[in-house]
Formats: structure tokens, C-alpha cells, sequence
């Protein structure tokens, strides 16, 4: 069974830090700051990736192109009549949830040690969160941490 890999964009494909890899684009011109060689290395991680992101379906629209990416399905937002508990990311539970015990690996800027215990104690199957630092988006460290995760 492939993992799944929930794939977060501000922050971790659009770091807040400088970085200009991609031509600027007049109505966005924070994406100048996507690797297009992110695309290329998650694809080769043969995972089952899932946007899990406040950009939405956009991603698939404004991101994924931009990135060699095909068409991702979505992860649906927490319910807004239910909010989390406190200190826990508003994605956890749902990331948990739609994993339904599958592994997974889970890529955001925002991950606590409380998002890792909640998914230690909710989640019966293997797990990755991996926090990204915001200022530089993924790296090579990053994918080393995913690809060591992977042969375990």
C-alpha cells in the first residue's frame, strides 16, 4: 500500500523567505518562489499525494502546473461548526480521519508537538508528520526525512 502525502503550499512550496527559482507572475508574484523541481522529486517519492492546504482546489489550478503536478484530490476543510482542540492544527484531525489508518506522511509548516501526539494516539497506522521551516520550503533534508520514512 503507497503511503499517502499531504502536501501543505504556504510555507512549504511557497516558502515565506526569498527565494526566486520560477518566472514571476504578474498577479502572483510569490509564486516566482516555487521550486519546479519539488514537482519532479514528489512524484518520485511514490506516494499518493493529497493537497491538504487553505488554497483548496486552486492548487490543482495555479500550483500543479507550475510544478509538472497532474490534477490531486483535495482534502476537504475541518467542519467550521466543529473547532479544534486547542493547540491542534485545523488539518490534524481531518488528515487523520481521511488516512483512515493507511501510512502517511504529512508536509506543513505549522505541525506542533501536539499535532504529533494527537496522530500517535488517533492514528493506528505509520505516520510522518514533518514540520518544513516556513522560511525555506522544502529541501533536500526534507525529502532525505520522507525517503528515509519510506525504506523503514
Amino acid at each position: 500500500m503507497r503511503a499517502l502525502l499531504y502536501l501543505d503550499v504556504d510555507g512549504v512550496l511557497l516558502p515565506f523567505g526569498p527565494r526566486a527559482l520560477s518566472p514571476a507572475d504578474p498577479a502572483n508574484p510569490l509564486l516566482g518562489r516555487l521550486n519546479p523541481a519539488d514537482g519532479p522529486a514528489l512524484l518520485a517519492l511514490s506516494c499518493r499525494l493529497v493537497w491538504a492546504t487553505t488554497w483548496l482546489a486552486e492548487a490543482n489550478d495555479v500550483i500543479a502546473p507550475r510544478l509538472g503536478l497532474p490534477t490531486l484530490p483535495v482534502l476537504d476543510p475541518p467542519a467550521a461548526s466543529r473547532p479544534p482542540l486547542h493547540g491542534l492544527h485545523c488539518k490534524t484531525a481531518p488528515i487523520t480521519a481521511h488516512a483512515a489508518g493507511r501510512p502517511f506522511i504529512w508536509l506543513d509548516d505549522e505541525i506542533t508537538e501536539t499535532d504529533r501526539w494527537w496522530i500517535e494516539n488517533q492514528h493506528p497506522g505509520r505516520a510522518l508528520p514533518h514540520r518544513v521551516d516556513p522560511r525555506t520550503g522544502l529541501t533536500p533534508a526534507d525529502f532525505a526525512a520522507v525517503h528515509s520514512w519510506l525504506r523503514a
